[in-house]
C-alpha cells in the first residue's frame, strides 16, 4: 500500500510541474509578444495566396500576421480574415486593407494603408474601435472591422474573365476581318491606291501648276475683297457726307418744281377763256387765210411755168394753136 501511495504522490507532483511549465511558457510567450490588437477584414475578392500565419504590413513594415481565414455562411461573397497586429500599429479611422503579392512566389500578404490627409483637416483621426452602443452593427464578431480597398492584382484578377471575353470577341472579329474575301478586297484596295499614287506622281507638275494658279487666284481674290471693302467704305463715306447735301438740294428742287407747276396750272386756268375764243373764231379765219395763200401760190407757180416755157408773150397774149400741116395725121 505504501508503494502505491508513493506512486500516486509522485504522479501528482509530476502533473503539477507540467501544468506549471505550460503556464510559464504561455506567460513568457505573451510577455515576449507584448500587447496586440485584433481586427477583422471582409474581402469580397479572391484571397488566393493568403494563409494562416501570412504577414500583415503597415506601409511595408511588418506589424502582425493572419490568425484565421473563414467563409461567411450568411454572405458567401465575403471572406473574413482575422489579423493580429502589434499594439503600436496606428489603425485609425480611414485605414484600409489591401491584398499585395510578395514577389513572384504566389504568396500574398495584407497591407494596411493609413488614411489620406484631407485638405484643411486638423488633428489626428480616432482609432478604429467598436461602438459602445449596438456594437454588433459594426463589429459582428466582437472585433473592429478594417475596410478594404482592391489592389492592382485584385482588380486584375476580378476583371480577368471580362478581359478574356473581350479578347475572345476581338479575336473572332479579327478572324472575320482577315477572311479570304476581305484579304482579296484589301489587295484590290491597295492596288487602286498604288494606281492613284502613280497617277498623282505622273501629274505632279500639273498639280503643282494648278496649286500655284489657285494660290494666285486666292491672292487676287483677297486683294479684290480688300478693294471691295475700301470701295464700300468710300461709298458709305460718299453717301454719308456728299449724299445728304445732294438729297437736300433735290428736295428743294422738287419743292420749286411743285410751286412752278402750281403757278402754271393757275396761268392755264386764267388763259383758258382766251384760248377757247381763239379756237372758235380765230382758227377758222386762219384756215381760210391759209387756203387763199395756197391758191395764190398755185397761181404764181402757173405764171412762173408759163414764163419759163413761152416767155412774156405766153403770159400777156392768149394761147397759140399749133400750125396745120397737110399730109400729117392728128
Amino acid at each position: 500500500m505504501e508503494t502505491r501511495s508513493n506512486q500516486i504522490l509522485v504522479g501528482s507532483v509530476v502533473l503539477g510541474l507540467i501544468a506549471a511549465l505550460v503556464v510559464f511558457i504561455v506567460w513568457l510567450s505573451s510577455l515576449g509578444e507584448g500587447g496586440q490588437k485584433v481586427y477583422d477584414v471582409f474581402f469580397q475578392q479572391s484571397v488566393e495566396g493568403l494563409a494562416n500565419g501570412s504577414g500583415v504590413t503597415f506601409r511595408g513594415v511588418p506589424v502582425g500576421q493572419i490568425e484565421s481565414i473563414n467563409l461567411e455562411p450568411n454572405s458567401p461573397q465575403f471572406i473574413r480574415v482575422r489579423i493580429r497586429v502589434s499594439d503600436t500599429t496606428p489603425v485609425l479611422q480611414g485605414t484600409t486593407a489591401t491584398i499585395r503579392g510578395v514577389g513572384f512566389t504566389g504568396v500574398s500578404q495584407i497591407q494596411l494603408d493609413p488614411p489620406e490627409q484631407q485638405a484643411g483637416q486638423r488633428g489626428q483621426p480616432a482609432e478604429i474601435r467598436c461602438p459602445e452602443q449596438n456594437p454588433e452593427s459594426e463589429c459582428p464578431y466582437g472585433f473592429p472591422v478594417i475596410p478594404t480597398r482592391p489592389g492592382a492584382l485584385g482588380q486584375l484578377l476580378n476583371t480577368a474573365p471580362e478581359l478574356l471575353e473581350r479578347v475572345s470577341t476581338l479575336t473572332e472579329r479579327l478572324t472575320e476581318l482577315l477572311s479570304d474575301r476581305n484579304q482579296e478586297s484589301f489587295a484590290a484596295i491597295l492596288d487602286n491606291v498604288e494606281g492613284i499614287t502613280r497617277s498623282l506622281d505622273e501629274r505632279s507638275p500639273e498639280i503643282a501648276a494648278t496649286l500655284a494658279e489657285a494660290r494666285v487666284a486666292i491672292q487676287q481674290a483677297g486683294r479684290a475683297a480688300e478693294q471691295f471693302g475700301q470701295l464700300a467704305e468710300s461709298a458709305n463715306t460718299l453717301v454719308n457726307e456728299d449724299g445728304r447735301p445732294l438729297v437736300t438740294d433735290l428736295r428743294r428742287t422738287l419743292q420749286s418744281a411743285d410751286q412752278s407747276m402750281q403757278q402754271l396750272q393757275s396761268a392755264i386756268g386764267e388763259a383758258r377763256p382766251g384760248i377757247q375764243n381763239f379756237s372758235t373764231q380765230t382758227l377758222p379765219e386762219v384756215g381760210q387765210l391759209i387756203r387763199d395763200l395756197r391758191a395764190t401760190s398755185q397761181s404764181l407757180r402757173d405764171i412762173t411755168d408759163r414764163l419759163n416755157q413761152q416767155g412774156v408773150g405766153g403770159v400777156i397774149g392768149g394761147q397759140r394753136l399749133p400750125d396745120y400741116r397737110p399730109g400729117r395725121g392728128n
